[in-house]
This record gives C-alpha cells, structure tokens and sequence, in this order.
C-alpha cells in the first residue's frame, strides 16, 4: 500500500507542484511564452551583450566625471556605438562631450537619449555603508552610468532589426551631457538636433518600474555677483561697501518671499563666495540661485521678482552687482499614448526579481540613512494618473517642447532612499543597478520596435503631444555661445 500511495503521489501531484513552483519562483520564464518571437530577438541581443554593457555603465561609473568633462565617458560610449556600425557625429551644438550616432535611412526616425554626467561630492565605494571611493569626488547619484549605457544598448538592438530588414527607418542615439548643472540638451534643442525625430526616448533610474506619465518642473539657473569696497573692518569700515551685505540682504529677501510664492515653488541658492578673510570689508560676493515652477510662465513670475530683491539688495548695501544667466529649462510634456505603448512591453517583461544579498543590501542602506528598510521595489506599476509636477526638473523637458517624448522609470536603487546621495552610488555600480540597465533596454527597445511597426502608434503619439503642447512657442531659456563650464 505504501508503494502504490508514493507512486499515486508521484505521478499525480509531482507535475502539478512543479508548475505551481515555476510559476511562483519563475514568473518570468511563464511570460516568456507570451513575448512574440521579433521581441524574443531583441532580448536575446541584450542579453548576449549582458557582460559587455555592464563594462561599460561600471567603466563610466568609476570614471565619475563632472558636466562637460565626462571626456572617458562619452569616449566608452561613442566608441561602441561605432564599434556596432553607427555613424557618430562628436563635439555636436558646440560641446565636445555631447554626440550623436545614427544608423538607417529614411522614416520613422527614433531618437534615444542617453546621460553620463555625475554628481559633485559624493563618492562611494560599492558597499551599503557611507565610505568614499575617493574622498571629496564625484558619484553617480542619479545613475547616469546605467542610463547612457541602458539606452545604446535600445538603440544597438534595433540598429540590428534595421540591419536584419525586420524594419525600415532611422534610429539616433543622443549622447547628452551636463544635465546634472547647465543643462547641454537645450543647447542641443537650439541648434535643431532634435527635430527631424518622428518621437524620442528617454528613461531614468529610480525606485519604481512604470510608464512616465507625469511632467517635471521648469527652472531657471542664474548668478549673482555683488562688487564693493574693501576697507579695514575695525580700523575705518567707514571707508567700505560691503559685497556680502548685500549678498545677505539678497539671500533675506529671497527667503521673505517664500511665504507668497505657490505651494508648488521652489526656491535654492549657493553661497559661492563671501569674502576672504574677517578683518577686511569683503569687496566680492557670488552667488548661484535657482527657481523652480511647474511650468515656464511661472518661473518667470520667480525670476522677475528675484531681479528687484538683487536690485534692492545692491542699492541698500551701496554697491554695484552683475546678474548672468547660466541656464533655464522647461517643464515636460507627458505622453501617455506613449506610456500605454510602453506599458505592454513592462507587463511583458515582468517584475525583477532580487536576490536574498540584495535586499540585504538595500535595507542596510536604507538604516544608515535612517530610513525604514523597505527592500527594494521591482514590481511593474500601472500607469498612474498624470498630476501637477511635485518631483525634480530635467532639460528631457525642453526636447519635449520640440518633440513628443515617451519615457520610462526603472528600479535602480533601494526603496525609499535618498537620491543624489552615495545610497544611490552604492547601488548603481553592483547588480542592483546592472539589473536596471538590462531591463530598461530591452523596455525601450521592445517599445521602439513597436513604433517602428506601427506607424499608426506614432500617430497617436503626435496627436496627444500637439494637443497637450497647445499653440505655446518654446523659446530656449540659455545664453548666446556654447554652454560654459560651472567653476
């Protein structure tokens, strides 16, 4: 009896637990069945090239460079795009760190962005707790190192597609740099790069997977420096015009005005210099001040009133000031014909799955930032409704005023956590963050290959971002010449 049991077991109820673990530990490997076969080739490019792109996005990780100096950076991605048979085009809307590469001919023309630029002063080693990789350098902290690479590697698979006669067109990798200070890709804007595109593409890490659907707020970037007189402090101040006077008044009414500006507002500044020594009446102060709304009519509210507090300041103070513009971008048009597109290829792919070490690793971060250990996110979210602008700004938005733009979040850091901090570092050059860059780029490049496809799709596209964008005219919000480094 207790053969004919284990044997009534085993061949009865063995298949079904099988299943029922495969499905449970496995649900990508159900899905898969589902992904249509043109797909299935775009995953399996991806993923033959896993090792080499995560190479890549860890090589320009470590190189860690500023805005207009991400010379490696661009080099390591400029160099394999040539390496995969595109044409690339360096130094494009006079930045030596920007370019282009390009492969097919004729229409629909794709774009793809791609960023690479780090952020100041936050150094990390690869590891869940606050140590330096170098001390007092720069850190991806917004993950740019997975984001340029993530979107060539878009890019490469369909170049292969175009190559392979599955589809016909043009596909543009963007390489653009200096988007964590002045913003390159307006000056991109400027000289037209973008608007021969049918649509473009674009993704950011962060601490969910969904369809982007929502806009971000303009800004405006200026500097002020205030002139003076120097005369001894004690001896004869008499005799002196205190720069950092009217520096301080400026920075008082600044922050009087913040009680009657919208909710919706925001207003930061950088004290760059003032003064040099205690016993002399400072003759130079400088300061660097930004002010964000949700779209561009608004920020010029800020900034006209920003322009007479610097006047009132230097008049109270007796002293002479220069105000110059440094940047200023726009705020993002949504796309949500774009996101449903965008969405099937989510659903497609399913959750990502982290190890026991990841999660760990994660909630270890999340504690030493004082954070509760929520894991790490990587279920795929369902489009959510589009709101008022409540998160940060990005120049995505003024190749949004000349072209629609379908984006994308992915997971790239733990839940939770602080951004443009070493927390982010932390992840983004270990396999939380590779699993982002694999992600997105089959994400982006399923959705590309639909749009490719059906051309009725970018129709839909076109007809939400012409409504939505409306009879405005975008005026770029930057000064003549080239961009200029921020000393």
């Amino acid at each position: 009896k207790k053969h004919i049991m284990i044997n009534f077991f085993k061949y009865h109820f063995c298949p079904f637990i099988k299943v029922t673990l495969l499905l449970v530990f496995v649900p990508s490997a159900f899905s898969q069945k589902k992904i249509p076969k043109q797909k299935k080739v775009i995953i399996n490019s991806i993923e033959e090239k896993r090792e080499k792109l995560i190479e890549i996005s860890d090589n320009i990780w470590e190189a860690a460079e500023l805005s207009l100096r991400e010379f490696k950076s661009s080099k390591y991605l400029s160099d394999y795009a040539e390496e995969n048979g595109f044409t690339v085009k360096k130094g494009v809307a006079g930045i030596s760190t920007a370019f282009t590469a390009t492969y097919g001919s004729g229409r629909p023309i794709i774009g793809i962005m791609g960023e690479f630029d780090a952020n100041a002063g936050i150094s990390q080693k690869k590891q869940p707790t606050k140590e330096p990789l170098i001390k007092g350098a720069a850190g991806h902290g917004c993950g740019h190192n997975l984001f340029g690479t993530a979107s060539l590697a878009a890019a490469i698979a369909i170049k292969e597609q175009i190559e392979s006669g599955e589809i016909s067109g043009t596909v543009i990798f963007y390489g653009t740099p200096a988007e964590e200070t002045i913003f390159a890709k307006v000056w991109m804007v400027r000289e037209g790069l973008f608007d021969k595109l049918d649509l473009c593409m674009d993704w950011h890490p962060g601490s969910e997977i969904a369809a982007a659907t929502q806009s971000s707020k303009a800004l405006v970037d200026f500097r002020l420096k205030f002139f003076g007189n120097a005369a001894h402090a004690s001896g004869d101040p008499w005799n002196g015009n205190s720069a950092v006077d009217a520096l301080e008044l400026y920075t008082t009414g600044l922050n009087y005005y913040r009680e009657h500006i919208k909710p919706t507002a925001r207003i930061h500044y950088d004290i760059e210099k003032a003064g040099d020594v205690v016993n002399v009446v400072p003759e130079y102060a400088q300061i660097w001040t930004r002010l964000r709304e949700n779209d561009n009519d608004n920020v010029d509210i800020l900034y006209e009133r920003a322009k007479k507090i610097a006047e009132a300041a230097a008049m109270m103070a007796g002293v002479k000031y220069e105000l110059s513009l440094i940047s200023g971008i726009y705020e993002i048009i949504p796309n949500r014909a774009g996101a449903a597109v965008m969405q099937k290829n989510l659903e497609l792919l399913g959750d990502i799955e982290y190890s026991e070490y990841e999660i760990n690793y994660a909630n270890t971060i999340l504690k030493e930032t004082g954070k509760e250990p929520l894991g790490i996110d990587g279920k795929i979210k369902p489009i959510k409704p589009t709101m008022p602008a409540q998160g940060g700004s990005t120049d995505v938005g003024d190749v949004s005023q000349v072209v629609p733009v379908v984006r994308l979040g992915v997971t790239a850091a733990a839940k939770g956590g602080p951004w443009h901090s070493w927390a982010v570092v932390a992840c983004t050059g270990m396999s939380i963050g590779h699993k982002s860059l694999i992600f997105a780029s089959k994400a982006l490049a399923m959705t590309m290959l639909d749009f490719y496809k059906n051309p009725d799709k970018i129709d839909d596209v076109k007809k939400e971002y012409l409504e939505r964008k409306g009879d405005r005219i975008y005026k770029p919000r930057i000064p003549p010449g080239p961009p200029k480094l921020i000393d």
